[in-house]
């Protein structure tokens, strides 16, 4: 167990926040897994119809009276719906991202849900304290999916963060092993948030073409594409490779936009198109060498996190 101010907020047994990741925990048996393991578990509502995340919900209180959360990207056309249904269901936690809490947070907060903010800057940061979340998740720009615009880097995101609110927060982007945790607590964070060391358990919802090439993966293999529009951290494969190509010759706005809308995150983790679909995955893909249950990737994690944590108190008392 590692005791911080997010887990005595969120009564977690452990730091530790599976990221909510589309397809891979749009479903209950990650999230089920990670919170009955201790740590947070969360439940991807984006690319959910109403009625399955209803389900998925009900099937993680189900299995566990240990806090869990679901995470709604506000942008989303089916925000509204999702987040109705999760404060009827009165989730433990929602994780909201891509969009400011104002709108929903009064009736999260009657309902006595804790409320999470994804940012990714220190201005964002205080944005959110002063709208009055209960912590923030500030992920750099080592992680996988969607990075802010500043392209602000994990280890100086954390610093920052730390220095611009007092409320909780927990880090993501580049963390995949239990040094990585126990680096975030010495930057000030209260957690650390792990996405792409998620997908690669059995009970993510991915193809195993997809799983695959993410293991294969190595901290290099990933790119950013869309630089300066909409980007998306992703593996290097045909279609990164002809965005890119498609940048060098100058293409008009236009032509990239539709390029990079005619590829999907579901063509390669549901189809299993990992030439032309977007990967998404962190380059903490580099650090991950095996499938693993995810109750047993929280297990390592803490064990892993105390040892390096003891390894740096032996320092002072040497």
């Amino acid at each position: 167990m590692l005791h911080t101010r997010l887990t005595r907020l969120l009564g977690l047994r452990c730091p530790i926040i599976q990221g909510g990741m589309s397809w891979a925990s749009s479903n209950a048996a990650l999230a089920l897994a990670v919170s009955r393991a201790g740590g947070l578990g969360t439940i991807a509502s984006g690319p959910m119809y109403p009625q399955d995340l209803l389900a998925a919900i009900q099937a993680v209180r189900a299995g566990t009276d240990a806090p869990f959360a679901v995470n709604i990207p506000l942008y989303n056309k089916r925000a509204q719906e999702h987040m109705d249904i999760a404060i009827a269901e009165r989730v433990p936690v929602i994780i909201a991202s891509q969009g400011g809490p104002q709108k929903h947070l009064a009736r999260a907060r009657d309902a006595g849900i804790k409320w999470l903010q994804v940012v990714a800057s220190p201005l964002h940061a205080q944005k959110a304290q002063a709208a009055g979340v209960d912590a923030v998740i500030a992920a750099g720009l080592e992680a996988g999916g969607h990075p802010g615009p500043d392209e602000i880097g994990t280890l100086v995101l954390a610093r920052a963060v730390a220095r611009a609110i007092d409320i909780p927060f927990a880090i993501a982007g580049g963390i995949a092993d239990g040094a990585g945790v126990a680096a975030a607590l010495c930057l000030g964070a209260d957690g650390a948030q792990l996405g792409t060391r998620f997908l690669l358990t059995p009970e993510a919802g991915l193809h195993p073409a997809y799983k695959q090439v993410v293991l294969a993966a190595g901290v290099a293999d990933t790119t950013l594409v869309g630089r300066g529009r909409s980007p998306v951290r992703m593996l290097r494969n045909a279609f990164a490779r002809e965005y890119a190509a498609a940048e060098r010759a100058g293409a008009a706005d236009a032509d990239l936009d539709s390029l990079f809308a005619a590829r999907s995150l579901k063509l390669a983790a549901k189809d299993g198109d990992v030439d032309q679909g977007k990967v998404e995955a962190g380059q903490s893909a580099g650090l991950v060498d095996a499938l693993q249950p995810a109750g047993e990737v929280v297990a390592e994690l803490v064990r892993d996190a105390r040892q390096a944590l003891s390894r740096g108190s032996s320092l002072l008392a040497a």
